[in-house]
């Protein structure tokens, strides 16, 4: 991380109020000193805390009330008050929070008014049963942000591996289909100057999964490398990008071949995610690239089968706001020329 501290506090929308969201970011208030987490403050609604957490809670009318808060207990802007909030429960009510909690927090991103966004889960299908239509919370923010959706890039980072899913929430029986040269040029690019702007990498290095079993095999257990795959990375090699591939998915997540890069970009979810899920399982971190707003979020969901019940970990939300303090930093350095 780079050196100095933020001047702007960081914004935590909780998310389904309903989940283990409130939970975590008050578990990760407790850590604030252990952890050496930069003052954040909690967009939603006052009350959901009680149910999950019996730590204390102040409630605060602007980002900038967050430091004389913070040391004493966690900051809240209330926007909605829950009917009721039961753990575990989740209702329409609650999903209009999460709603209202979410855009309210990249309206303080966006204006300056806080460093970086990090975002509690969510129940999808509650959302859309209250009028959100994007397939995640990742696109929607990046429509606010006025960001083409395949310019919005979802990388998931471990302590020594990041990974991003060229293709993300659709069937696997979709995936060739919609894999081709543009849009793994696309997800290349976007990757490296993420890369540069929030984590310090000055060149960084990719490494590319192939789609088929040894990527290929020269042709002998599928094309897609041949035809697809290996254009497309000469053309970004051509364009002064460090990206190795199409290689064997199967031997590129031990410890010596992690060391060789500093992403991994994988055909789909689950050639992603599964390696990275298995090493962090929970300390995690959804980091977007690609906006203007830094984003992060824990790389788990609701838990609404355990929440309220003080057994949710909050080592990926810990995470996630040190993440998202880390890279608003790199990009403070940037501007300034440091």
């Amino acid at each position: 991380m780079p050196s100095g501290r933020l001047e702007l506090p960081l914004a935590v929308s909780v998310g389904d109020p309903a989940g283990i969201g409130p939970e975590i970011i008050g578990k990760a208030w407790e850590a604030r000193h252990a952890s050496v987490l930069a003052p954040f403050f909690a967009i939603g609604d006052i009350g959901s805390f009680a149910p999950h957490w019996d730590g204390p809670v102040v409630r605060i009318e602007n980002p900038a009330d967050t430091f004389k808060h913070f040391d004493s207990a966690l900051p809240v802007i209330q926007l909605h008050n829950c009917l009721s909030v039961v753990p575990g429960r989740p209702d329409l009510d609650g999903a209009h929070c999460a709603y209202q909690a979410l855009e309210m927090a990249i309206g303080f991103a966006r204006a300056g008014s806080a460093a970086a966004l990090v975002t509690g889960p969510v129940s999808k299908s509650q959302l859309y049963a209250v009028g959100f239509t994007h397939p995640g919370q990742t696109e929607f923010i990046a429509e606010r942000c006025g960001v083409a959706k395949n310019n919005a890039v979802m990388m998931l980072a471990g302590p020594d591996l990041r990974v991003v899913p060229m293709t993300t929430h659709i069937p696997l029986a979709e995936v060739a289909a919609k894999l081709d040269g543009r849009l793994i040029r696309q997800r290349l690019r976007a990757t490296a100057k993420g890369l540069q702007r929030n984590f310090g990498i000055e060149n960084p290095r990719l490494a590319v999964a192939g789609f088929n079993p040894h990527a290929g095999e020269l042709g002998n257990m599928g094309r897609e490398e041949l035809e697809i795959f290996e254009p497309a990375i000469a053309q970004i090699r051509s364009e002064g990008f460090n990206v190795i591939g199409p290689l064997p998915a199967d031997t590129m997540f031990h410890a010596e071949a992690r060391a060789q890069y500093d992403a991994a970009l994988c055909a789909y979810h689950d050639q992603a995610l599964i390696p990275l899920k298995t090493l962090y399982f929970h300390d995690a971190v959804n980091i977007t690239l690609g906006l203007p707003v830094v984003r992060t979020s824990p790389d788990h969901g609701t838990a609404f089968g355990i929440a309220g019940q003080n057994k949710a970990l909050p080592y990926s939300m810990i995470a996630a706001i040190k993440m998202a303090e880390s890279a608003a930093l790199y990009r403070l350095a940037a501007a300034d020329g440091g």
